[in-house]
């Protein structure tokens, strides 16, 4: 059994689920870049243009979370959580509206969990 790269807190689920109802089916993207920082963003899915250089790291309740290469390369030994916390943040994400923003806690993966991790799918044109 391979172990996530990334998975939610239930409270993200609950965000995944309204968000889903209103938008239909929903994807993540996480960069390094300048304006968002690294906040996970939620698009509509294919709303967001994926670029060569994004890998998919897996799918959070069946949303794909893209993230940049070179991003990953700092994030590649932990797990990411996504969250959810009271404010807004300054992007294009689904959620902002409501007044709350995705967010990403980690956790560094033991030895034996790197065996075991999901394989990233690197995007293909």
């Amino acid at each position: 059994m391979s172990i996530p790269r990334v998975i939610a807190t239930p409270k993200a689920i609950e965000l995944i689920e309204k968000l889903r109802a209103e938008h239909g089916p929903l994807m993540f993207h996480q960069s390094g870049g300048c304006c968002d920082g690294s906040q996970p963003m939620c698009f509509a899915d294919g709303e967001f243009k994926i670029g060569g250089s994004d890998v998919c790291l897996g799918k959070i309740e069946g949303c794909k979370f893209y993230m940049g290469a070179d991003q990953f390369e700092y994030w590649k030994h932990t797990q990411l959580i996504l969250d959810v916390t009271p404010g807004r943040g300054s992007s294009f994400s689904l959620e902002i509206p409501l007044g709350v923003r995705f967010y990403i806690q980690s956790r560094i993966f033991s030895e034996e969990e790197m065996a075991e991790l999901e394989p990233v799918v690197k995007n293909e044109y």
